[in-house]
C-alpha cells in the first residue's frame, strides 16, 4: 500500500513506461473454472494498468463483484490503485483510476545453473528487473554440495547488487538442464550434477531458508517467452533451445506442458540415428549428439585434425569453426550443414507432432546462423507432412543466459502468487 494507507499511488513517467503488464495474456472467459480471485489478479497483472470496469467486462462478471475482489487484493497488498494518464489531459475533474500490481509486494530470484555459466536475476512483483549477475565456471559435473555452494554464492552476489537481504525474497526459481521433476523437486539426471536422484528443492530450502522451485531449463525459456516475450498472447507455441545441449519447452492452452510424469518434451533425446553418435545422457543417436555445441566441437576436432587443440574451451573451438566456415572452408561448412540437416529432422518432428502456432529457436548458439540457414528450413518443410497449408512461423531469439534466469523468476512468481492467492481464498472461506 501507499504511505498514506489508501492503496493508491501516483504514476510517474518512468513507471508509466514500465507498467505494460506481464504474464500470459489469456483470453477472457477461456478459464472460467479457475477461482475468480485468480482470474481478476491475472487480468490486472497481464494488462499492466486496467480500470475495474474493464476487468468486469473482460471476465463477464458484475462490477460489484470485481470491486469486492479487488478491495480484498488491495487489502492484501497485492495490487494498488494508480492515477492513470488520460488520453487528453484537460486538467479537470478527478484523475482516472486504474489497477496495477504493487511492485514492492514481493521480490523473487531466478537462477540458471548451467554447465559453463551461471546467471541470476531478481525481479519485483510486477516483473521488473531489479538486478542481475552472471558468473562463469569451469565445465564439469558438480556434487550436490558443490551445487548448493554455487547456488548460495550466486544468490548472495545478486542480492548484494539488488541491495536487499536474502530474507526479503519470497522465493527462488532454479533452472537446470536434464530430467527434472518440478513437482517433487528432484533432479533425476543433469549434466551439471555428478549424482542422480538429487532432492535439490529440499536441500536448497534447508540451505537458503527460502521457498525454492526447480524446473528443466528449456521449460523455463518457454516460460520466459510466455510471461515476458513473444508467447504472451499465444495459446500454444514451442521453444527449441540450443546451448550446451538441445532442449524444448511447449506451451499448451497458455500453460507449460510437462507430460504425465513431468519429464516430457525432451526433443534433444529423441533418436535420429540408430546406434549413432554418443550423447552425454549415455545413449546413442540422440538429436543432441549431432546438434549441440559439444557435438559440433567433437566433429570439428576429428574432421579438421584439431588434436593439438584438446583442452581448449568448447566456446573457443566453436568460434574457430564458425570463422573457418564463414571464410569458405568446405569441411567447416559441411559440419554445420550436417548439424542443420539433423536439426531439420527434429523441427519437422515438432511440426508433425504438435502443429504449434509458432516455433522459437532460442539460445546464444544461434549466432551460428548455419544451423538455421535457408536450406535447413527448406529441408524441414520437405520433411514435415504436406497438408497444403504453410508451416508454423519460426523466430530466432539468440539471447543470452539472462533469458533463462528470467524464466526461473517467472516460475518463482507463478508459484508464489498461487500460494498467496490460495491462502487468501482459504481464509476467506473460513
Amino acid at each position: 500500500m501507499s504511505a498514506d494507507g489508501t492503496g493508491r499511488s501516483d504514476l510517474d513517467d518512468e513507471s508509466r513506461s514500465a507498467l505494460q503488464g506481464f504474464g500470459p495474456l489469456i483470453p477472457p472467459l477461456s478459464e472460467s473454472m479457475r477461482p475468480l480471485r485468480q482470474q481478476v489478479f491475472d487480468r490486472v497483472r497481464a494488462t499492466g494498468l486496467v480500470p475495474r470496469v474493464q476487468v468486469a467486462k473482460d471476465l463477464g462478471v458484475s462490477p460489484a463483484t470485481v470491486t469486492t475482489i479487488t478491495s480484498e487484493l488491495i487489502e492484501a497488498g497485492l495490487i494498488e490503485e494508480v492515477a492513470a494518464p488520460r488520453d487528453s489531459d484537460s486538467g479537470r475533474g478527478r484523475p482516472a483510476v486504474a489497477l496495477g500490481v504493487r511492485r514492492g509486494a514481493h521480490l523473487v530470484a531466478g537462477m540458471k545453473m548451467s554447465d559453463r555459466e551461471q546467471s541470476a536475476v531478481i525481479v519485483d512483483f510486477a516483473g521488473n528487473l531489479v538486478a542481475n549477475e552472471v558468473v562463469p565456471r569451469r565445465p564439469g559435473a558438480l556434487s550436490s554440495q558443490d551445487m548448493l555452494d554455487a547456488i548460495e554464492m550466486l544468490l548472495t552476489r545478486v542480492c548484494i547488487k539488488a541491495g536487499v537481504q536474502r530474507a526479503a525474497l519470497s522465493g527462488v526459481g532454479i533452472g537446470l538442464p536434464g530430467f527434472i521433476d518440478n513437482a517433487e523437486g528432484v533432479v533425476l539426471w543433469s549434466s551439471t550434477l555428478s549424482e542422480r536422484g538429487v532432492a535439490l528443492v529440499n536441500m536448497a530450502q534447508d540451505r537458503l531458508h527460502l521457498p525454492v522451485f526447480i524446473d528443466n531449463d528449456a521449460n523455463l525459456v518457454a516460460m520466459a517467452e510466455l510471461w515476458f516475450g513473444a508467447g504472451r498472447s499465444l495459446a500454444d507455441f514451442a521453444v527449441v533451445t540450443f546451448e550446451h545441449g538441445v532442449g524444448m519447452g511447449f506451451v499448451m492452452n497458455h500453460k507449460l506442458y510437462r507430460g504425465a510424469r513431468r519429464l516430457g518434451m525432451e526433443l534433444g533425446h529423441t533418436k535420429v540415428q540408430l546406434d549413432g553418435a554418443l550423447c552425454r545422457c549415455g545413449q546413442r543417436g540422440c538429436l543432441e549428439a549431432y546438434v549441440a555445441d559439444y557435438a559440433l566441437a567433437r566433429e570439428a576436432t576429428t574432421a579438421l585434425n584439431w588434436g593439438d587443440r584438446e583442452g581448449q574451451p568448447i566456446s573457443v573451438l566453436l568460434e574457430s569453426l564458425y570463422e573457418q566456415a564463414k571464410s569458405g572452408d568446405v569441411t567447416a561448412r559441411s559440419i554445420f550443414r550436417r548439424a542443420g540437416r539433423y536439426l531439420a529432422v527434429g523441427l519437422a518432428n515438432v511440426v508433425n507432432l504438435f502443429d504449434p502456432s509458432l516455433i522459437i529457436l532460442s539460445g546464444e548458439r544461434l549466432k551460428f546462423d548455419y544451423l538455421y540457414a535457408a536450406e535447413t528450413l527448406a529441408e524441414m518443410d520437405h520433411l514435415a507432412i504436406n497438408t497444403g497449408r504453410p508451416r508454423p512461423p519460426i523466430e530466432i531469439h539468440a539471447w543470452g543466459d539472462l533469458l533463462w534466469a528470467h524464466g526461473a523468476a517467472a516460475l518463482a512468481l507463478s508459484s508464489v502468487t498461487e500460494r498467496i492467492l490460495s491462502a487468501s481464498r482459504d481464509i476467506a472461506a473460513q
